[in-house]
């Protein structure tokens, strides 16, 4: 018996001293920020970000004011989407979806515990929102034009084109940035990006290495160099910026949060993680619907507006500035897009919006017509007919 106990000392003593090698190493070898993804992924049941995390890190408000809520429509909920697509909510785990059709509610439904009040995770949504940021940071002259070169405000970053990169060439995913888009690698930029308590500190390993402007590839580091500069160019965090340039003027019914790296540096991770609801993402559909406009108020330059709306690149039509863009039975549609399948989706034709956020989206590409993609507009083009 003393031999099985010393055994298992000597087992556990080797655990542990093998368990803090591995964490010195993860220091240094500066990827210790494998430690806070751990924590918030797998030790919570799950394998990659997850609509509630924000929980998990340290966020900057977005503060709200004078709330005024979506009209509803004389239809309101009256009528049942049809069973393909509640097959689909319950499948891919949706958590909302919204009809919004000439300005009003005609279904609004949440699952999953979800209401129309509780905050989800945006993921890549955000992008778009940081292409309205910086529309009006143009307009308000603390940046001179969309050309204007990123080293102005940046002069950390590296690379041999490093100084001919643009703003343009950031909104428009064509900044030749070395990356690599994965999000199941732990040793990613991506990943790094999403867990590092130090965003800043990261750009050493995003260099400029191929000439700007030349083709478009979707990489989140564009969003995420883009945002520190709009914040050194202002002065502001980009959630105050959010607050003051729309939260506030088109009158979001609650506040909502956005993950800044950690307090002390307070980056706000611009590429993706605004936390709130179905209702206060569609205002962005509407307000880009409206070429800018909010009850009168132009928010947004309606010129800055189209050109974010039109492709960059002729062989790139899908994307425009922090928008994605496509065609639905010959009709013109853009929206936001973001991880696991979050989605507000505008097409102008028909004065229509749609809103779902959900823990999974289906392999298919969006222009499959069986993918939950188009079935989420087919349900909503059944409601309104």
């Amino acid at each position: 018996m003393k031999r099985i106990g010393k055994f298992f000392k000597y087992l556990s003593i080797s655990l542990i001293s093998v368990l803090a090698l591995i964490i010195i190493a993860l220091y240094i070898f500066r990827v210790d920020y494998i430690l806070k993804g751990i924590y918030v992924t797998y030790l919570h049941g799950h394998q990659t970000a997850y609509l509630s995390d924000y929980k998990h890190f340290d966020n900057h408000t977005i503060a709200h004011q004078s709330a005024v809520p979506w009209p509803k429509s004389t239809r309101y909920n009256q009528k049942e989407i049809n069973d393909t697509l509640k097959s689909i909510h319950e499948k891919l785990s949706s958590v909302a979806y919204l009809i919004i059709h000439r300005d009003s509610l005609i279904v609004e439904e949440y699952y999953q515990g979800y209401t129309d009040s509780t905050r989800s995770n945006s993921f890549s949504m955000a992008k778009s929102i940081v292409s309205a940021i910086l529309g009006k940071a143009i307009a308000d002259g603390y940046i001179t034009s969309i050309n204007q070169k990123v080293k102005d405000f940046v002069p950390e970053i590296t690379g041999p084109y490093a100084d001919s990169i643009t703003f343009k060439n950031l909104v428009s995913m064509s900044s030749g940035m070395k990356w690599k888009e994965a999000y199941y690698d732990p040793f990613s930029i991506t990943t790094r990006l999403y867990f590092d308590k130090n965003i800043v500190g990261a750009l050493e390993a995003m260099p400029i290495e191929a000439k700007p402007g030349t083709l478009f590839k979707y990489q989140s580091g564009d969003t995420q160099l883009l945002g520190i500069a709009i914040q050194r160019a202002t002065k502001k965090s980009l959630s105050q910026l959010l607050s003051d340039y729309f939260w506030k003027p088109m009158q979001a019914e609650h506040d909502a949060l956005w993950q800044v790296d950690s307090k002390k540096q307070g980056i706000e991770k611009a590429y993706c993680c605004i936390a709130s609801n179905a209702k206060d993402f569609a205002r962005f559909g509407k307000l880009y619907l409206q070429h800018g406009k909010w009850n009168n108020q132009q928010l947004l330059d309606s010129s800055y507006v189209q050109e974010s709306l039109t492709p960059v690149f002729e062989e790139s039509t899908q994307y425009g500035y922090g928008w994605w863009l496509g065609h639905y039975k010959n009709k013109p549609y853009f929206y936001m897009d973001g991880h696991l399948g979050q989605f507000v989706i505008v097409i102008p034709a028909d004065d229509l919006i749609i809103v779902r956020l959900g823990n999974q989206l289906d392999q298919l590409a969006h222009e499959d017509p069986r993918s939950a993609f188009y079935n989420f507009i087919d349900a909503a083009y059944q409601i309104i007919d």
